[in-house]
């Protein structure tokens, strides 16, 4: 089987003949520079970086929200606007109508390594939690929810109708196999918001967004950080497919997920704090992950990117130990 075919496979819970080892998120550049000095070569591109680790062949596309020339951010986090005649002054410089077009020798240089297999293609939009946050800024985002609730729904609803644009130009370059839309609504106790929040304001943004997403046969995953454990029936009632990164850190805990949500799909789970230690504790970490893999619908993977720090030879080890137990667990199911 090819790389799309084991990925689909998997994702549907169908026999499968190994497991593609997925760097979602790429390395920190602290991480490179570690690794150049350890013997990595320079100047790869990402294709080559996934062939010289072993890994599967995929390629994410985030798209611009903001046009050049966009107003940023005084310091980190703090925001572009704060009402409405702020947001008004910078709309023209957001939502592009050129972000897939911009994107187009790339999206046609896929389509033959795509249709043949070879490739993955996916790609990430702001979510509703996300983008009003972009604007806000961290803190003034909360407070957005209750001083400027018409305005957050205007944004909103003009994010919706460009990202339902956008899907719809992607599609007629190469039909992805997934994406994600970008929240990070959670952290180390839970979600950032309440159910009640949640429904207000993020879930007729979602309903409005995902069928036109999956009527281009893509399924629909959220990323976000820290436990998201309490929010996955959120998503499920949202029609969101399934998950990443699921960060051990934050306690996540795939099995309980899998046990609750038996058709939710997961990607990641694998504590990156493993990679600083030894090969062993790398292979323990996979055993902890083996009976979720057996189950299907789960794709293991770096519950973040692989942290500065981290020894070259860890990671080769790190591969080669999901590619076996990829295996063992392909094995194992066919018994």
């Amino acid at each position: 089987m090819n790389v799309r075919e084991q990925f689909h496979a998997i994702m549907d819970g169908a026999p499968v003949d190994g497991m593609p080892v997925l760097e979602w998120a790429y390395w920190w550049d602290k991480t490179l520079d570690g690794w150049y000095g350890e013997g990595l070569p320079k100047g790869l591109d990402d294709r080559q970086m996934q062939d010289y680790f072993g890994l599967a062949h995929h390629k994410q596309f985030w798209l611009a929200h903001k046009a050049e020339g966009c107003p940023k951010d005084a310091s980190h986090g703090s925001g572009i606007i704060t009402d409405e005649s702020d947001y008004d002054a910078v709309r023209p410089y957001l939502l592009p109508e050129n972000a897939v077009s911009r994107l187009a020798s790339q999206l046609n240089a896929l389509r033959a390594p795509h249709e043949s297999g070879d490739t993955l293609v996916w790609y990430t939009l702001d979510g509703a939690f996300w983008w009003p946050r972009v604007l806000f800024g961290i803190e003034q985002h909360f407070y957005s929810f209750y001083d400027y609730p018409e305005l957050y729904h205007h944004i909103c609803d003009e994010l919706v109708e460009w990202q339902v644009r956008m899907v719809d130009e992607m599609a007629q370059y190469v039909k992805p196999d997934f994406m994600t839309i970008a929240e990070d609504m959670s952290y180390n106790h839970g979600p950032m918001l309440s159910k009640a929040l949640f429904d207000e304001f993020l879930l007729p943004y979602y309903r409005r967004l995902i069928p036109e997403i999956k009527k281009h046969g893509t399924r629909v995953f959220i990323d976000s950080d820290g436990d998201i454990t309490s929010a996955v029936p959120w998503f499920i009632e949202a029609g969101i497919d399934g998950i990443l990164p699921l960060e051990r850190q934050s306690g996540v805990d795939v099995a309980k997920i899998r046990e609750l949500y038996p058709d939710f799909l997961m990607i990641g789970s694998f504590d990156k704090m493993c990679m600083f230690h030894t090969p062993a504790e790398i292979r323990a970490e996979l055993e902890r992950l083996l009976p979720t893999i057996r189950k299907g619908k789960y794709l293991p993977a770096m519950d973040h990117q692989t942290p500065p720090g981290t020894p070259l030879e860890n990671y080769r080890a790190y591969v080669a130990l999901m590619k076996e137990y990829g295996a063992q667990a392909c094995a194992d199911c066919k018994k």
